[in-house]
């Protein structure tokens, strides 16, 4: 028998709100996320604006700690879980943390993290590259941060489809509780991928948009 599915509560980290109540404000006023790019110069880019997030502090939304070993998506996940978690009222002490799932996916994961070790690999060495690179890079981290941070010890997936890959997710963990692998997932996607190399590697695909 498949089992019936709700969604129980709501996250969001987002170019028009990093909170689910300044999203939604900002749907209805109409809020515009596109701006000039602020994380790097552009001046040799055609392509000068995108929606970056904004005003957004890791440490008031999780353990500094935690937060200081994980690249941004990692970090918008885990904030948008932690919102999500308390709308839906989830009580871990209440239940089974090994019924209780991850599916939190992002595309390409922190391109941040291999444009500054590769250039440390290029001027100092092998012997210099951040010996936690390869957690901070992966695109299953956002997943595996979430997972770790609310003791949820159930299936944990990165599903990775491009620019479907929180969609897919969401579907992903709609069929994991349906069939029965699970009681509750956290599902959804993080992307931080407004990089040097991520925005030359999409205006020379002539994906994205030269106007101002």
């Amino acid at each position: 028998m498949k089992r019936r599915v709700v969604v129980t509560g709501l996250g969001a980290v987002t170019p028009i709100g990093n909170t689910v109540e300044e999203f939604w404000s900002g749907i209805k006023e109409g809020k515009v996320g596109i701006g000039e790019i602020t994380k790097f110069d552009t001046t040799e880019y055609k392509i000068k604006i995108a929606a970056e997030v904004k005003d957004f502090q890791a440490k008031d939304r999780m353990d500094f700690k935690a937060a200081r070993r994980m690249e941004p998506f990692s970090q918008y996940a885990v904030a948008a879980a932690k919102e999500a978690f308390e709308d839906a009222g989830l009580d871990m002490s209440k239940e089974d943390p090994f019924r209780v799932g991850v599916c939190v996916s992002s595309g390409i994961g922190s391109l941040q993290i291999i444009e500054k070790e590769y250039k440390k690999l290029l001027e100092k060495g092998p012997n210099r590259v951040n010996p936690l690179l390869v957690p901070l890079m992966i695109s299953n981290m956002a997943a595996g941060n979430v997972s770790i941070q609310f003791g949820m010890k159930g299936k944990c997936i990165n599903v990775v489809t491009a620019c479907a890959t929180g969609t897919h997710s969401i579907g992903e963990a709609f069929r994991t509780i349906q069939y029965g692998d699970a009681d509750v997932m956290v599902a959804g996607g993080a992307e931080a991928s407004i990089t040097p190399i991520g925005v030359a590697g999409f205006t020379s695909l002539t994906a994205l948009n030269t106007t101002d």
